[in-house]
């Protein structure tokens, strides 16, 4: 319950603490792929904000930027409208970044781990089991007196954080056997983001971290490179990765939240009327994302069974006490620790 009174009383005062920003003036991991050359959605407006994202345009955060396009052009009477251009028709999520600090690029979802670049306060957000469920994330994600801060921090760099989408949790998988606890991970090369936090993360759950690009983890398990990889059902699923790592374990260690990036001069463009109005329609996306991202997880996991895997649940207990010396580790401020305790004290 007290979950969902934060994630509504953060819908209100996100609006707030953004116009208040703004001033009022008037002054941006399958089937489904869109054409190389455009993007999903785009109703027809006089403003038409380009959207980047990486994966295709069946994602559940694709899908839900694509219908608050459409909502905010009948809002506005066709003022603005959004198009998404997925499969990395922009650029890779680094470059979106550099493209929005531009304004080549009008909006981004990114991983929350890239704006550890521009504010290392932000890892806080990104450590293994910092939230219990998805629901969790969102509510911490969308609270601005959590999150408000550290979004805001990194708005002098050009980069505007309007929110953020659980991209689902991140268990091990690998082409041996199931994982039961920690020591089953030993000698086994496991593929993660490419991070030194992600890297000593494996190590420390028991397995040797294998920084490596996603495009090329089913030839590398299927070789016999690498024994598994680190993801949600839907990619698991989507690239085939049962057909050569058939067992599933849910240590359900890292929830990774893809963040909604502009640049203040490209959201400033808008009226104080208008803003609201994206903002209000935002928090709609949110709850759509949430909703598709539950029932995509469900569906991927009954294709990826009906491709073979396995799926076992092991105590995430283990896992969780293994990983705990991350947390003094990686929080090396007091701001990133205040961080992550309210991050944690959201669960209780």
């Amino acid at each position: 319950m007290r979950l969902k009174r934060l994630a509504a009383a953060g819908t209100a005062a996100v609006v707030a603490a953004t116009l208040t920003a703004c001033g009022g003036f008037d002054t941006p991991s399958g089937g489904g792929e869109a054409e190389a050359s455009g993007g999903a959605g785009g109703a027809d407006a006089e403003k038409v904000f380009k959207v980047a994202f990486n994966q295709n345009a069946e994602q559940p955060e694709a899908v839900a930027m694509t219908h608050l396009g459409e909502r905010l052009a009948e809002r506005t009477d066709g003022r603005y409208s959004l198009e998404v251009f997925p499969n990395e028709t922009l650029g890779a999520q680094k470059d979106t970044v550099e493209l929005v600090q531009a304004g080549t690029v009008d909006f981004a979802l990114v991983a929350g781990s890239l704006l550890e670049n521009f504010n290392p306060d932000f890892v806080a957000l990104n450590m293994p089991f910092a939230y219990d469920s998805q629901e969790h994330q969102e509510a911490v994600l969308n609270d601005p007196e959590i999150t408000g801060d550290v979004y805001s921090s990194i708005e002098d760099q050009n980069i505007r954080v309007l929110g953020g989408f659980s991209a689902g949790t991140r268990s091990v998988y690998n082409s041996e056997k199931p994982i039961t606890e920690p020591a089953d991970l030993a000698g086994m090369k496991i593929r993660v983001m490419e991070s030194d936090t992600n890297t000593r993360m494996m190590e420390l759950m028991g397995g040797t971290g294998t920084p490596m690009g996603q495009g090329e983890v089913y030839t590398a398990i299927q070789s016999g490179v690498i024994e598994g990889g680190e993801n949600n059902e839907s990619i698991y699923a989507n690239l085939k990765h049962a057909e050569v790592a058939p067992y599933y374990s849910y240590t359900k260690h890292l929830m990774i939240p893809d963040l909604l990036i502009t640049s203040p001069a490209v959201f400033d463009t808008m009226s104080a009327d208008d803003q609201a109005i994206f903002l209000e329609e935002l928090q709609g996306a949110f709850e759509e994302s949430s909703e598709l991202t539950t029932k995509i997880m469900a569906d991927s996991k009954a294709a990826a069974e009906e491709a073979g895997a396995e799926f076992n649940e092991p105590d995430v207990e283990p896992f969780r006490d293994a990983v705990a010396p991350l947390v003094d580790e990686k929080l090396t401020t007091d701001t990133s620790r205040e961080l992550y305790d309210a991050v944690r004290a959201a669960a209780e």
